[in-house]
């Protein structure tokens, strides 16, 4: 393995023994992008905390290799110690000294940083998290979501060459979550730092990741980008009525009259509700499979006003032996219509065919 400025490279073959005495191995090669956020993903016992324990240098590992961005951390028993690893780690609970303020303990952070830390830097991230009318309040005075806006804080300011977030939002209830989302994505848009980010919540990755990775019993299933990954019909860990796609698109129209955007992307439009977006603004898409029909033909005496001709390209037995997943082709966009056996059938339809598939609803992720 060559450290790489542009990647993350993980190999990694780690066994532990748990409290009752059962070996678990972590198994991984990895080669994942040096920006942007590559989620982890898999069920509970997968391996994703250990992956982000190896990553840091808290689980000692006899034998891997790990290089961030032309850094290596551990080559073979050269191992580069905990402390001199830049890595930024927000963990479920926010971990803040119930005795400092917020601004004390984002400075208690700051002080242990190898880096002196620029003052505009500081006030670009106390910005971007919405701290500054909180700096002098104590931990038992915030929100579930305001310590963890914190703590995301506290991580960043130290200028770190990685973020490990282990599912930040997992103690926090919906309409927490739902408050600090905004906060995670403008730190994904205006910080170059790469984010591994763990989580078991489809609906977080779909709305946060740009790449994804599913851990099953301490082993990769499949890597790759969200929308390719979503689209995989035989995806190891099922995901049932959250099975879809997500796809970037761009605001292309506004109708006022219908408070409805149009929005176009490589090879089709579909119009979704107004909420507010600019023209040419680019936007995230989720389209479940669920909410996806198919017909022979153009049907306009229909309530769905959104219908596209695709083909399809793979035919897939679903977790419910009653229906099928069919993963469709329009333009350089994958879509996945799940649909009764007994519809495939009375359509007649097969691999390479030309459908219309009828979308009965289109999400923005925001």
């Amino acid at each position: 393995m060559t450290a790489d400025s542009n990647t993350i490279n993980i190999a990694i073959q780690h066994r532990l023994n748990n409290s009752r005495a059962q070996t678990f191995c972590l198994d991984v090669n990895l080669q994942l992008p040096g920006k942007g956020i590559t989620a982890i993903f898999g069920e509970s016992g997968s391996g994703k905390t250990t992956l982000l324990r190896c990553l840091a240098g808290l689980e000692k590992m006899l034998n891997g290799e790990i290089h961030v961005k032309g850094l290596v951390w551990q080559s073979g028993l050269e191992i580069k110690p905990v402390h001199e690893r830049r890595v930024g780690y927000v963990f479920q609970e926010s971990s803040l000294f119930p005795h400092l303020n917020v601004e004390q303990n984002i400075s208690y952070g700051v002080k242990r940083s190898p880096v002196m830390l620029s003052k505009p830097n500081y006030e670009k991230i106390i910005e971007l998290m919405g701290l500054y009318s909180l700096l002098e309040r104590f931990p038992e005075q915030l929100s579930g979501g305001e310590r963890q806006r914190v703590a995301i804080a506290r991580a960043l300011l130290i200028e770190p060459d990685i973020l490990l977030m282990d599912e930040p939002l997992a103690s926090l209830d919906g309409r927490r979550k739902q408050e600090i989302m905004p906060y995670l994505e403008s730190m994904h848009e205006k910080f170059d730092v790469p984010i591994i980010y763990v989580t078991h919540s489809i609906d977080e990755v779909a709305r946060l990741a740009d790449h994804l990775v599913v851990l099953q019993e301490g082993t990769v299933m499949t890597e790759g980008l969200l929308g390719e990954v979503l689209a995989n019909t035989d995806l190891p860990i099922k995901l049932g009525e959250d099975t879809g796609v997500v796809f970037e698109a761009r605001v292309a129209e506004r109708d006022d009259d219908w408070n409805l955007l149009r929005a176009e992307f490589l090879g089709g439009e579909l119009w979704v509700r107004d909420g507010g977006d600019s023209l040419d603004q680019s936007i995230r898409i989720r389209v479940l499979a669920r909410d996806v029909s198919l017909a022979l033909n153009a049907h306009t005496d229909t309530s769905i006003i959104n219908r596209l001709r695709c083909r399809i390209e793979k035919i897939h037995e679903d977790e419910d032996r009653a229906m099928l997943l069919v993963r469709l082709v329009v333009g350089e966009v994958k879509l996945l219509a799940r649909v009764s056996r007994r519809s495939a059938h009375q359509l007649a339809i097969k691999i390479g065919d030309e459908v219309w598939a009828q979308i009965k609803g289109v999400a923005i992720l925001r």
